[in-house]
């Protein structure tokens, strides 16, 4: 297939990881504002503010750190908390059905393993163009598999 990306390739959730950011740094600055403001604190209290606001932070760029890397030899899924190196031949089937909340690929140890790098959340389009584009790169690094029909949007 000649309009296969060139590889390396990574797929992320381009406006959720802004808009997750950019809510970290909002609310870090925020919070601590506010225990820098607030006279009645004490210098623990104050202290306790600014390290809620960056455990809010935190999580927030755990969510936005998820994605799909795809290289010569296999597929790299970023989750939340994990991260999984797949070869190509063990990616039978890469799914993203009507409703779901990101990309599955069905492995070939019978497992599904979710790819939350690749979510039709707020862009639905590119969501559905990554999940193909990763589909065929799956079949031309691992031959032809039963992979399913193309998508919906």
């Amino acid at each position: 297939m000649s309009d296969l990306p060139t590889l390396p390739v990574t797929f992320r959730p381009g406006h959720t990881r802004v808009i997750l950011l950019t809510a970290g740094v909002v609310m870090f600055l925020v919070i601590s504002a506010i225990a820098l403001l607030l006279e009645q604190l004490g210098p623990g209290d104050r202290l306790t503010f600014i390290i809620t606001g960056a455990v809010i932070f935190w999580v927030l760029a755990q969510l936005a750190r998820v994605k799909v890397i795809a290289d010569d030899s296999g597929v790299t899924v970023v989750n939340i908390v994990s991260r999984r190196r797949l070869a190509w031949a063990e990616i039978l089937r890469v799914n993203l059905r009507p409703g779901d909340p990101w990309v599955f690929l069905d492995l070939s140890d019978g497992t599904s393993l979710p790819a939350l790098g690749i979510q039709p959340g707020i862009a639905r389009q590119r969501a559905v163009a990554d999940a193909r584009t990763l589909r065929a790169l799956a079949e031309a690094h691992s031959g032809p598999s039963a992979l399913p029909h193309e998508p919906r949007s």
